[in-house]
Parts: C-alpha cells; sequence; structure tokens
C-alpha cells in the first residue's frame, strides 16, 4: 500500500480539533471534519453516573479547562473530586469546558460548550456528514482506564468494556470504530468480547515494539506509540508483522511528513488545518 496515497493514508483529528477548538467536543469533530484529509474522529471515553458514555479525557472535570455552574473555574485541589462517575449526564452539561480556553494550544478558539455523550457526537456527525454530502468518518475511541482508576473514577474494566461495545452497536458504528487504550486488560477484553472490532494497542514507554506486544496474547492490528519514541525500523519491522502504524500527536508539519516518508498508516494531530501543507 502507498501510504503517501491521500485515499489511504488514516488522517486523525485528535480529541476533534484541540488545537483549533475546545478539546472532546461536538463543535471540535465538526470543525475537525471541515478538512477533508481528516479520516477518523479521535476521541476518550469515561462514564456518567447514570451509565453514559462521555466524550471525556480524564475522568473528571478538568482544572485547566472546565468552569463549574457557579461559573468558577474548577480549582486544581478539587478537579479530582469532580469525578464523572458521581455526575449524570444533565448535570456534567452544567459544566462548561471551552470559555477557558487551553494554554498549551494558544490558537485554540475558546466557546461555551460541555462534555458530550458518545451518542450526541455521533448524531452530530451524521447529520453533518448527510448535509455536506460527506462520507461517514471512522471513529478511535480510546478506553480510558486504570487498575488504579477502577471502581473509583470508571467502572471495573470489564464492564466499561461491555459499554463500549453495547453502544458501539447500538449506534451502528462498530463498523467504523476502532477501540484504542494503553490498558492492556481493556485491550485482552474488547479482543475476546468482540474479535471483529479493529483495536489499536496505544503506547508511552520506552519498552519497544516487541516487549509491549509481549503484553497481549495476540497481535493487534494497529500499533499507536507516541511519535517521539518511533523509529523508522519500527516501523519496517511492525509491518512485517502485519501490523498498522499510527502514531499520536504529530503537531509539526516537519514530523509529519517524515513519519509518511517513514510509511506510517496514519497520524494522529491536534491540528488537521496543518494537514494540507504536511502533503504538499
Amino acid at each position: 500500500m502507498d501510504n503517501l496515497n491521500a485515499q489511504t493514508f488514516d488522517w486523525q483529528g485528535h480529541r476533534g480539533c484541540r488545537g483549533i477548538l475546545p478539546e472532546n467536543t461536538v463543535s471540535g469533530f465538526l470543525k475537525a471534519l471541515e478538512f477533508n484529509e481528516v479520516t477518523t474522529l479521535e476521541l476518550d471515553l469515561a462514564v456518567s453516573k447514570d451509565q453514559e458514555l462521555i466524550v471525556s479525557h480524564e475522568p473528571w472535570m478538568s482544572e485547566t479547562i472546565c468552569t463549574k455552574p457557579d461559573g468558577s473555574a474548577v480549582a486544581k485541589n478539587e478537579a479530582m473530586s469532580l469525578r464523572i462517575m458521581d455526575l449524570t449526564y444533565e448535570q456534567i452539561k452544567q459544566y462548561d469546558c471551552g470559555s477557558r480556553g487551553n494554554s498549551r494550544f494558544p490558537e485554540q478558539n475558546r466557546l461555551s460548550t460541555y462534555k458530550p455523550s458518545l451518542e450526541d457526537v455521533v448524531a452530530a456527525v451524521r447529520v453533518h456528514c448527510e448535509a455536506a454530502s460527506r462520507p461517514m468518518p471512522r471513529f478511535n475511541i480510546e478506553i480510558k482506564s486504570h487498575p488504579q482508576g477502577d471502581g473509583i473514577f470508571t467502572p471495573k474494566v470489564e464492564d466499561f468494556v461491555k459499554l463500549v461495545i453495547a453502544e458501539l452497536e447500538r449506534l451502528k458504528i462498530s463498523q467504523l470504530s476502532c477501540v484504542q487504550s494503553f490498558d492492556t486488560r481493556a485491550i485482552k477484553a474488547v479482543h475476546e468480547l468482540a474479535p471483529g472490532l479493529t483495536l489499536a494497542f496505544l503506547v508511552e514507554n520506552k519498552d519497544g515494539h516487541e516487549a509491549n506486544l509481549q503484553l497481549i496474547d495476540f497481535q493487534p492490528p494497529i500499533y499507536s506509540p507516541d511519535h517521539k519514541l518511533l523509529r523508522k525500523k519500527d516501523v519496517k519491522a511492525l509491518h512485517r508483522k502485519g501490523i498498522k502504524v499510527i502514531p499520536w500527536t504529530v503537531n509539526d508539519v516537519k514530523s509529519m511528513r517524515k513519519l509518511r516518508r517513514w510509511g506510517v498508516d496514519g497520524i494522529i494531530t491536534d491540528y488537521p488545518n496543518r494537514i494540507a501543507e504536511a502533503m504538499r
């Protein structure tokens, strides 16, 4: 496969388009789709008190981007006590997680918005794609689980996985979805309970792909490392195993071009507006 071919390369909007609009929001996902090169929307999931899958990077209200219903900013010392699993979806909507902006992304336009449910994101994307005569994108969905968070910030990992699988089926996006996680327990559970789902193994350590792949008892379709840890020889070795390589989070054009020359199968970026330049 020619990875420089725009028809086969998987450009993914990280948390929508975090460099342009607030992360993991309906507005951000729809904005990402304005860039025709984007083929996949990358997002994270948490679980609310009423068992809704909420699109959020943290399973709590972040002190970096969120404002409480009374209009005051979430403080660092209280953020982790504002657990999404303690709040209903209606309560979650009362928190503004866009108006404050994000100091790490100075080009991001501020917008009053909230953490949406996966259902609401998919519904909005369907309406947008139909109106724009655009094909539906794929969804790269991260299960944000960790052994230390089980029963505290998220359900037990197998229950979390079952919720995700059931919702993807209910929303009729299983065939459009990839489930990703750093948590090997989640990866193994998805593989066992829904072997037909595409999986991506997220990695952020320096152990190397051979050591990491030994942590799971099967070969994942996609290996997704921090791009700073990736080498050209890794891409070749993973491809020899039949594993696709989609690194994260690549935000500068020079790195995008280098990784494409190396033959990666896709790139996850906060800046979909930089893709066109990277492809020139």
